[in-house]
């Protein structure tokens, strides 16, 4: 199952592929990275998500994507997929913090064209809004660096629809990637995955399944598991077969460090949900 990447006429598969796990503390070795990358490519997944702020730290900035850059050419697939990243956070001492000021969105930019090996960067996000920048200023920024020929789309993320609609006035974008899941559900009631809809942009739903602390816990709810029971499938694919049911532009991105979880994920596009299993989903926010 494909689906078009905003209206830029690229084709990605239904579910794409978080790549953070591969990179943050107790991360896997590079052949288990490999191996992860290589199930998520047998499934049919060629859209892969990262950030420069994908690390341990500081002192290991850009540790992701030189790692999706160099297995993903191993693999000889580098020209038939979409690496997308991100600027605007930093990890100092290991936290992390938004910097999304115009001159450092250019130096992570800058930076991730290098660790990426290429000369323009096919998806660049900004990461998060950052308080300390005019929002304005920030995207305009982006907007520069594409009339550069450094980032060939532009994509929101962390972001509402005052700022996407803001955004939209100054330049392109393509994609808008935020937090959804079905104990996380505000933007499929506060107009932000509708004003995507409308303005054709992919929305990109990162922590489909709960993210790394609350996967477990959203697995186990007991409605989720019924579903899963009755369809012979696991509560994850549950949860992505619910958000792929939302719109053709809904792309969501569950995270992976094992060749397993990218596999049983990828299968979640064979899953049909009825408008009551959806509801009943619906309700659990």
């Amino acid at each position: 199952m494909l689906r078009t990447l905003g209206r830029t006429g690229i084709q990605v598969f239904a579910i794409g592929m978080g790549a953070m796990p591969l990179s943050l503390r107790g991360r896997p070795d590079e052949a288990a990275a490999e191996r992860t990358l290589r199930a998520a490519l047998d499934a049919g997944v060629n859209f892969f998500d990262t950030a420069n702020s994908y690390c341990v730290d500081d002192q290991d900035t850009g540790h992701n994507e030189r790692l999706l850059a160099t297995l993903l050419r191993k693999l000889g697939v580098w020209d038939r997929v979409l690496v997308a990243t991100k600027g605007g956070f930093t990890r100092p001492g290991g936290g992390w913090r938004v910097d999304a000021r115009p001159a450092s969105l250019r130096k992570a930019c800058e930076q991730s064209l290098r660790d990426l090996g290429v000369e323009t960067i096919a998806l660049y996000q900004l990461h998060h809004p950052d308080t300390r920048a005019p929002w304005e200023d920030s995207v305009g920024e982006l907007s520069r660096l594409r009339g550069e020929g450094k980032i060939h789309h532009i994509g929101l993320s962390n972001v509402n629809s005052d700022q996407i609609r803001s955004a939209l006035s100054i330049t392109p974008v393509v994609s808008v990637q935020n937090e959804c899941n079905p104990k996380v559900q505000g933007d499929l009631h506060n107009g932000v995955v509708r004003l995507c809809e409308e303005q054709g942009l992919t929305y990109i739903a990162y922590c489909p399944v709960g993210g790394g602390s609350g996967h477990r816990s959203q697995s186990r709810n007991p409605t989720l598991v019924r579903l899963a029971r009755e369809r012979g499938v696991s509560a994850y694919q549950v949860m992505l077969a619910w958000l792929l049911s939302k719109g053709n532009h809904m792309l969501p991105i569950p995270g992976a460090s094992r060749p397993e979880s990218i596999q049983d994920s990828a299968r979640a596009v064979a899953v049909a949900l009825d408008e009551q299993a959806q509801r009943q989903v619906d309700l659990l926010r």
